[in-house]
């Protein structure tokens, strides 16, 4: 696979032979094409699509929380638990029905083998650029929903100065008025030291 350099040479790094390889590669397509060809119970071989993402959603909360009497002659479908209608077979609990779903035998009677198609550079490019736009779109509308709460910090800021200014000039314009407390009576109930700055 890889030749080893000769320390003569001075270069160190591995040689990798790309027709060695190449041949690896078809090999590799042709097993997998061999395996999508499955055969059927009269040995004849059938193509099998390539495994796809579902396109629907799996229901799974239809019957939650529901009582349901099941006798001898209620149908299969309608029994307890969760009824496949491919496989003709009923799952008792969600986990293992999604297990079953995702599963090969499941697969098989849908007429697709476990194999996921190889993508292209042109895809892997396209999903790229797809994401790219994504990333930008949500950074545009952080940076709109960031901006917006910074607006309405200033304006609460702006509100709180306003206020306190309009506090600063009610207290200058407001007059002060002492109260006129008899100072043996206020050192009586404690109060000496609280009025004002004079020492009694």
């Amino acid at each position: 696979m890889a030749s080893s350099s000769s320390s003569s040479g001075g270069d160190f790094r591995r040689k990798w032979d790309r027709d060695e390889y190449e041949e690896l590669a078809k090999k590799r397509l042709r097993e997998e094409e061999d395996e999508a060809l499955d055969h059927d119970s009269k040995g004849a071989s059938v193509k099998r699509e390539l495994l796809r993402q579902r396109d629907y959603k799996v229901d799974l909360d239809s019957k939650l929380g529901k009582n349901q009497v099941i006798t001898k002659t209620t149908p299969t479908s309608q029994s307890g638990g969760y009824y496949c209608n491919v496989c003709d077979c009923v799952v008792k609990d969600s986990i293992n029905f999604l297990d079953h779903i995702n599963g090969k035998k499941h697969q098989r009677n849908l007429g697709m083998s476990m194999k996921v198609e190889r993508s292209s550079l042109e895809q892997v490019k396209k999903r790229f650029e797809m994401n790219k736009k994504k990333m930008e779109e949500k950074k545009k509308e952080y940076d709109v929903e960031q901006r917006l709460k910074e607006l309405k910090e200033e304006d609460e800021r702006m509100r709180a100065y306003r206020r306190e200014k309009k506090k600063d000039k009610k207290r200058k314009t407001a007059p002060t008025e002492e109260s006129e407390v008899d100072p043996e009576m206020a050192k009586l109930m404690g109060f000496g030291g609280f009025g004002s700055s004079k020492k009694l």
